[in-house]
């Protein structure tokens, strides 16, 4: 899917251009005539009832002084996303908000929408507290601190989403490594630890669980040792020792990225640094074009993919987020990773979806159902309420931190997904009638953003349906409409 597409189904670019245009106290008739049309084919434009061809995205550009991403506005698309979840929050039950009135806000005052988004996660913040300490006085606990009201993750998904997941001079850096320190596939490990020792005097040992102390890797830069876990697998082994590279070799890089003015805290900074770390270190074992390549032979298998480059699952599916390099652009994937609760540690938004910020995914993606079949590959072929279909690929990742019986057993499920246009350079939608609209299942984002009424999974009403419950009749849920007496299928036993 190209992301002119994408952005398509988001904010409407007429709302975008009328903004700039009373930004800069310029008429419809001035515009035009800079643009080279007429002012009542600007009119139309700028209300949605005219596409904007390319020439003419680049004359607005050249006219407002902007790049074509910041006049298409993918900034102010995730901004939307974000507000209309905050206000599918039941606080705002009684108020008439619109899609149509956030998007206006959006585009017409993004200082003012960007100050709501911030007022509201200080508002969750709050609410949070309130709700820890009351637990506290309530059962005696002695517990820490309280969160605050922005997390660094948060700050960092951001960030990352952001960049689109894509940071070229970490790319570059990564190629540079391999032709400096000679690497090779086959024997990576040992390059990586014979590059480590000459050009940064540090020594790798691979240590027993006991003396690491739960921890996988460990650096002392007094003794130059970096120890690594015995529990680590070979590939795991090569991203730990690409991440002490990077550590040690690309600071200036990592705290320029870092010095982004919306990381408010030196937590979100140092928690930057290492996903910026993470990414190199995948980089490395999974180099661009080789990936890329491997990527198109296998038709994008992810175990394939996994056993060629010695890598995980999960770090393959955060990999093929990552393939945006202009010219040689892989398949646009979006990547979530929850846990058996259903709460989101991970999400990256491609395509057109937009993961929710602040509330739990729909659960009738099959990255929750992921759990039932632990370790096998879930295939689902999902369409959104707008009709949009998307092809999602899941699997469940057990792991034992810190090795042996006794280890605690953690388990995620990590999805990733692409637009069903995609779908037939994929292996897996092998056998699926991508045709056919009943072969896909019903998804939305979340349930008060989502308007299907015929959901017996719904948690939620919608943010726009007031709950209707009838004490003598009984539907699929207390949100599911009922059919009339003598209507419908016959109920379930």
């Amino acid at each position: 899917m190209s992301r002119s597409s994408a952005r398509g189904r988001g904010l409407r670019l007429g709302r975008r251009i009328r903004a700039l245009r009373r930004r800069e106290g310029m008429t419809q008739a001035r515009l035009a005539e800079h643009l080279g049309i007429s002012a009542s084919y600007l009119a139309l434009i700028e209300h949605d009832r005219r596409p904007v061809s390319a020439e003419l995205l680049v004359r607005l550009a050249r006219v407002f002084r902007l790049d074509l991403a910041g006049l298409a506005g993918e900034e102010d698309e995730r901004l939307a996303a974000d507000l209309l979840e905050v206000f599918g929050d039941p606080s705002f039950d009684s108020q008439e908000i619109t899609r149509d009135d956030v998007l206006d806000l959006v585009a017409t005052h993004p200082a003012v929408a960007r100050l709501v988004l911030r007022l509201y996660h200080a508002y969750r913040g709050a609410r949070e507290t309130s709700d820890a300490l009351a637990l506290q006085l309530s059962d005696g606990a002695d517990r820490p601190g309280v969160p605050g009201a922005r997390l660094p993750s948060e700050e960092v998904t951001d960030l990352i989403q952001r960049h689109d997941n894509h940071f070229p001079a970490l790319e570059e850096c990564a190629e540079r490594l391999w032709r400096d320190a000679g690497l090779e596939r086959e024997d990576l490990f040992s390059g990586l630890a014979r590059h480590l020792d000459r050009s940064f005097g540090v020594r790798v040992r691979i240590e027993k669980v006991a003396r690491m102390g739960r921890a996988v890797r460990r650096f002392d830069p007094v003794r130059r040792e970096l120890m690594l876990s015995e529990v680590l697998r070979r590939g795991s082994r090569n991203l730990q020792l690409a991440h002490q590279i990077c550590l040690l070799s690309l600071r200036p890089e990592l705290d320029r990225i870092a010095s982004d003015p919306r990381l408010t805290s030196e937590a979100s900074r140092t928690l930057c640094r290492i996903a910026l770390a993470n990414y190199f270190a995948a980089a490395v074992v999974m180099p661009y074009d080789d990936f890329l390549a491997e990527c198109r032979e296998t038709r994008w298998d992810i175990e394939l993919l996994g056993h060629r480059f010695r890598a995980g699952f999960e770090q393959v599916c955060h990999r093929l987020t990552t393939l945006k390099r202009p010219g040689r652009e892989g398949i646009p994937f979006f990547f979530v990773r929850v846990d058996i609760a259903g709460n989101i540690s991970k999400r990256f938004g491609a395509g057109g979806i937009r993961f929710p910020r602040f509330s739990g995914l729909c659960p009738r993606w099959n990255v929750h159902a992921a759990f039932l079949t632990p370790e096998r590959v879930n295939v689902q072929l999902a369409t959104m309420p707008d009709g949009t279909s998307y092809l999602m690929i899941a699997r469940t990742l057990p792991r034992r931190h810190g090795g042996g019986y006794r280890a605690p057993l953690a388990v995620h499920a990590v999805g990733v997904g692409c637009d069903v246009r995609w779908a037939r350079d994929l292996v897996y939608a092998d056998g699926l009638d991508l045709a056919d609209p009943a072969a896909a299942v019903p998804v939305g984002v979340t349930c008060r953003l989502c308007e299907r009424m015929d959901c017996a999974q719904r948690a939620f009403a919608p943010l726009r349906s007031e709950l209707q419950i009838d004490p003598d009749v009984r539907g699929l849920s207390f949100f599911a409409p009922v059919d009339p007496p003598g209507r419908g299928e016959p109920p379930a036993s």
